[in-house]
């Protein structure tokens, strides 16, 4: 089963993307399953994981009437508000759509990073722990000192750390991120998607060397059974189209990773991580 772990849809009429202006020229319209399905079959893939791009319970609900329609849409992400008091109900509520997979926590968007450690959240996170679902993580390497300690607080979490925790490319930057990603990777419950990259490099000028040592270094240090592929598509195309994500990763895969490695990083990590059905992942 080939999945790419981690992509977004969107309509713009829905006007809860405050992020994506009409000067994001590459982004600022609709992206929905038959604009990805090209991609999907030419590379192969079955399908795919969407992930919220709002930080609305609004844009979960629409993402899971989409997957209603779409079997490609093998999972979907949601958000949720962990400082909500009502966050375990929404939660409930969205455990009744099959297709729903998990949460992402916004932690890149917090103006103070301290309300992660508030005892609400952290309760909050302790609690979808011992329930073992799974939860994607959005942090920039900034904030990874942070995040070293919040896991330190929640050692059962079942997450994952979209797009490498975004390190410094463009700059060609590897410490202090490496050393912190080598920490957190000391969790066997968390994961790390390789995703996310191309936008963090120097746009549409970067080439593909500049992201060797950042795909080798995750691979090594989370091993080939907890490491996935996501194209970021389509905010990937503010540097790069699909094809050339694809590129990037398969350039940097090491030579002694076989058919098995190369499996487990291209769906079978995300099948395991998200407990997809086998007849979902069908």
């Amino acid at each position: 089963m080939r999945i790419d772990a981690h992509q977004h849809y969107w309509v713009m009429h829905r006007d809860d993307y405050g992020w994506i202006t009409p000067e994001l020229t590459a982004l600022y319209r609709d992206f929905l399953p038959e604009h990805l399905s090209p991609h999907l079959k030419a590379h192969q893939l079955h399908g795919s994981i969407v992930v919220q791009a709002a930080p609305t319970l609004e844009e979960t609900e629409f993402l899971l009437a989409l997957a209603e329609d779409n079997p490609s849409i093998l999972g979907v992400v949601g958000w949720l508000d962990l400082h909500d008091p009502n966050h375990f109900s929404q939660f409930q509520r969205f455990t009744q759509r099959p297709k729903f997979v998990g949460f992402r926590t916004m932690i890149q968007d917090m103006h103070d990073i301290s309300i992660i450690f508030e005892p609400s959240y952290i309760h909050a996170l302790r609690t979808y722990a011992a329930l073992d679902i799974p939860i994607d993580l959005l942090l920039r390497c900034d904030q990874l000192q942070q995040v070293v300690k919040l896991v330190n607080l929640t050692p059962d979490l079942r997450g994952v750390i979209d797009h490498l925790a975004k390190p410094k490319i463009a700059q060609g930057e590897l410490e202090p991120w490496l050393r912190q990603m080598k920490r957190l990777a000391e969790h066997p419950n968390l994961y790390c998607k390789l995703s996310g990259m191309v936008t963090e490099a120097e746009h549409h000028r970067w080439q593909i060397e500049d992201f060797t040592v950042y795909i080798q270094s995750i691979l090594e240090i989370f091993g080939p059974k907890r490491v996935m592929f996501g194209s970021d598509w389509p905010v990937c195309l503010l540097s790069a189209n699909y094809d050339q994500v694809i590129e990037v990763l398969l350039q940097a895969i090491p030579a002694s990773w076989g058919e098995r490695e190369r499996a487990l990083l291209f769906g079978g990590n995300a099948q395991r991580f998200y407990k997809l059905k086998e007849e979902t992942a069908r």
